[in-house]
């Protein structure tokens, strides 16, 4: 019978103080996972951490920068000190950025190379680093399980947002690579895949979804129209496919990008 628990595995979210990083690790901890999560805001994580400590006690909280190759080094030691382990990695870390969003008025060439970059490096790098750092004690160890965050952007072209969909397109086939490079060198159980969530709304697209009066804007009427569900997500419908991916039960999924989008991605429009 398949083993869908993932009770006592050590699981390090980054961008765990974040709206999808803090959803995730409170699905975790319901389900008796020891949790790690990394954010780059202290008060931030203390928040997080204090939550989950109601919740399951083996909880710890560390500041740092996914961006920074030696705090995420200090970090996974501190995290073998603690728990022996690092089972499981999700780099919730990311999100687009609002110099790097093209507004309604500028043009596209008035895009600034420093805000572009700042959103390639925070998604693409950010997911990136923390990858090879942590996942070389998997693969030391023989096992464990990456999940990447893609979007819905790397499908398709969603205006706006051209570093994002860069970035995402970028997760798609880094989790192809690496996925393929750890089950090559470091043996079947060590396995890389990403979920490519559909639209959830949260406090960084808010205004761009949905009016003050509460009212969709013409943009989420565009979102909905090509959702054959109807609706946007709720943010706690990405725990089951995340806590699948990283039990026993997925034992032979690797390198997969699997939309939770409603059937967005399914959809032509017509």
């Amino acid at each position: 019978m398949a083993d869908f628990s993932i009770k006592d595995k050590v699981a390090v979210i980054t961008g765990g103080s974040g709206v999808l990083g803090s959803n995730i690790a409170e699905g975790f901890a319901k389900a008796g996972a020891k949790m790690v999560i990394i954010g780059r805001t202290e008060h931030k994580v203390e928040e997080v951490v204090n939550k989950l400590k109601s919740l399951n006690t083996e909880v710890m909280g560390l500041t740092c920068d996914v961006l920074d190759n030696d705090a995420l080094k200090k970090a996974a030691d501190d995290i073998l000190e603690k728990f022996g382990s690092i089972d499981i990695l999700v780099n919730a870390a990311g999100g687009n950025t609002s110099g790097a969003t093209l507004q309604p008025d500028q043009e596209v060439f008035d895009l600034k190379p420093d805000n572009l970059d700042e959103a390639l490096n925070l998604n693409l790098n950010g997911t990136i680093y923390p990858s090879l750092i942590f996942g070389k004690v998997m693969a030391k160890k023989g096992s464990g399980s990456i999940i990447n965050v893609s979007s819905m952007a790397a499908y398709s072209a969603i205006t706006r947002v051209p570093a994002y969909t860069v970035a995402k397109s970028g997760i798609n086939g880094f989790t192809q690579w690496l996925a393929c490079e750890m089950a090559h060198k470091y043996g079947d159980k060590v396995r890389v895949n990403a979920i490519a969530p559909g639209f959830f709304i949260g406090e960084q697209n808010r205004k761009l979804l949905i009016k003050e009066n509460g009212e969709l804007t013409e943009r989420s009427e565009k979102i909905i129209n090509k959702t054959p569900m109807g609706r946007f997500g709720d943010i706690t419908e990405l725990n089951g496919i995340v806590q699948f991916l990283c039990s026993d039960a997925a034992s032979f999924i690797t390198g997969a990008v699997i939309p939770v989008d409603g059937g967005f991605n399914a959809f032509s429009g017509v």
